[in-house]
């Protein structure tokens, strides 16, 4: 009996040794953590940048005409497609021109029957002015010789004034294009009456080069002048100093040249009115567009360049992921500049050499272990632009 209970015991024992062995065996293997998440880097480095201010503007054609027809009546033809390229003095319209052949056709029967009455009274006069030489007529009678010949001339003149009216009145039946550019829409159809001067039958709008009008305000002005050390007046086409970015962030292929700075602030909003022209010649812009001229200001040779994408916003404060030495992404604080198209100039918080993360981070956590891969040149050029 004795016996058996200490075979129990002992069996006890082993079993209760076992499984803490067990439990020791267990607790000293670790488990493989997830492999560090791939982020896609960039180095930081120093490079000449042109820094830039933006202004939002409006384009405007550089010369806008109003057609209107010079005689009134029923709109017969429209010769130009509406939205299309026209050449100065392509007709455009044409208004029934029977009416003025008709007026033509009489006033050049009126001149005809003055011509008449002038070659008549010429004879006259002639036979008047031999037969006075005699004393065969009186002065009076020769008098009123000469006023039926001088009336006659007036009345020629008379005429041939009416032809000339008639024959303009004709002329005026086609409706031209004063100037080169694009027809907008027809106000008129075909059918419709038109009065002279009057009624608007399209617009014409000179669209190369365009205007892009914008406005300055007096202490970005200031800024602005001192920066580029001279009045903004003073800038010219050769120095290239301002560009058109269009609303889908695209920069406009060619460069803008300033065209009118006004001579007094507006008192009523304190700015500056500014105006550049802007080549057209693919006919590319279009006047009501709304564009943001970019004045360049001023060199910075060290710049640190970082793409928008890869700055995070948090309670109006700017921060980017930096990979550490030891591979470990942590947050930091920095503070940002102007944007300069895709990019955005950093003013503080980082120096070069630094690794910044640009893609992948939404899973990143303060001290979690990455796999940095570097941004490809050609991913950075081709981005596109990231509000943050």
């Amino acid at each position: 009996m004795h016996s058996a209970r200490q075979l129990y015991c002992h069996l006890a024992c082993s079993m209760a040794l076992t499984g803490l062995a067990l439990v020791q065996g267990c607790a000293g293997k670790s488990t493989p953590g997830p492999p560090p998440a791939p982020v896609a880097t960039l180095t930081m480095k120093y490079k000449p940048t042109t820094l830039t201010q933006e202004y939002p503007a409006q384009l405007e054609a550089s010369n806008t005409v109003e057609i209107r027809p010079q005689v009134g009546g029923i709109l017969y033809r429209q010769d130009a497609i509406e939205g299309t390229k026209v050449s100065r003095g392509q007709t455009l319209f044409e208004i029934d021109p029977q009416p003025y052949q008709a007026a033509l056709l009489q006033a050049q029967a009126t001149l005809a029957q003055a011509n008449a009455q002038q070659a008549e009274t010429v004879r006259d006069l002639a036979r008047a002015r031999s037969l006075t030489a005699i004393d065969a007529l009186s002065q009076r009678e020769l008098d009123a010789a000469v006023a039926a010949h001088d009336s006659s001339l007036a009345q020629v003149k008379g005429a041939e004034a009416a032809v000339k009216t008639a024959q303009l009145n004709l002329g005026y039946t086609k409706v031209s294009a004063p100037i080169e550019g694009m027809m907008s829409r027809a106000s008129i159809r075909v059918g419709g009456v038109v009065t002279a001067y009057t009624t608007l039958l399209t617009t014409v709008y000179q669209s190369d080069p365009m205007y892009a009008n914008f406005s300055i305000g007096e202490q970005p002005l200031l800024q602005l002048q001192r920066e580029l050390g001279r009045p903004v007046s003073q800038l010219n086409a050769s120095q290239r100093q301002f560009h058109v970015r269009l609303a889908d962030g695209t920069e406009y292929e060619l460069p803008a040249r300033l065209d009118f700075v006004d001579a007094a602030v507006d008192l009523r909003t304190d700015t500056l009115a500014v105006r550049v022209s802007v080549p057209n010649p693919k006919q590319f812009l279009r006047a009501g567009q709304y564009v943001r001229v970019v004045v360049s200001t001023r060199e910075r040779p060290n710049a640190l360049l970082l793409p928008q994408r890869a700055v995070q916003v948090l309670q109006d404060k700017n921060f980017v992921w930096v990979v550490d030495r030891q591979g470990k992404a942590e947050p930091r604080d920095v503070k940002m500049g102007p944007q300069l198209g895709t990019e955005w100039l950093v003013e503080q918080g980082l120096s070069p050499g630094d690794v910044v993360v640009v893609d992948g981070t939404q899973k990143l956590k303060a001290g979690v272990p990455v796999q940095a891969q570097p941004l490809p040149e050609t991913a950075l050029a081709s981005a596109e632009p990231h509000a943050p």
